[in-house]
């Protein structure tokens, strides 16, 4: 089936496993056409805020719509929870079954112990060129900088700066990548 154009405004439910291959073609402030495409095979997803085009989904899948896609971004099966924003930079890979978590109880100055029934938005901002593991956690008040790779099976809890190797709960840097070798890479062009 081929669509020319398509908006995905509320949750779309797949019953079993298909692929499902859609374009939507737009103008550019420049008036220049263009092409987006998303390739989905999963069970579900709701529809981001906004996407940039390549977008791949595969295995479940869900994301808020406070999220904010970039071109490339590569889904094996993530949920996104919660109110607040998260944006996902260009070239974004992720292994399976990641969870990212953008709010908290109101435990601090809330009306009931444990916790109220407020929510505290907590933005989460992954930068361009990531790669998480199989099974990551990223909680909310998150900046994952440039380049950096995250081991299977880590709590991201803090900051993580560019070009980093992480790993663990709660996750840390052991070691950086060669920025010199990335840089030469990214100025070629060469994402997977």
């Amino acid at each position: 089936m081929r669509l020319k154009e398509f908006r995905i405004h509320r949750v779309v439910r797949f019953l079993r496993r298909l692929k499902l291959l859609l374009a939507e073609m737009y103008y550019t402030p420049d008036g220049q056409y263009r092409k987006k495409t998303v390739d989905f095979k999963c069970s579900v997803i709701r529809a981001a805020k906004s996407y940039g085009s390549n977008l791949k989904v595969n295995g479940k899948t869900t994301v808020t719509n406070n999220t904010v896609l970039g071109n490339n971004v590569n889904f094996n099966g993530m949920s996104i929870t919660g109110r607040g924003r998260v944006e996902i930079g260009d070239n974004f890979h992720s292994g399976p079954d990641c969870l990212i978590i953008s709010q908290i109880h109101n435990y601090d100055d809330g009306q009931a112990v444990p916790y109220d029934a407020t929510y505290l938005s907590k933005p989460v901002l992954i930068k361009d060129n990531v790669w998480i593991g199989s099974r990551v956690i990223i909680l909310g008040e998150v900046t994952i900088g440039e380049g950096a790779i995250i081991q299977a099976g880590s709590v991201v809890c803090r900051d993580i700066p560019d070009f980093a190797v992480a790993g663990g709960h709660p996750a840390k840097v052991f070691k950086y990548r060669d920025i010199e070798h990335y840089m030469v890479l990214k100025k070629a062009g060469k994402f997977h």
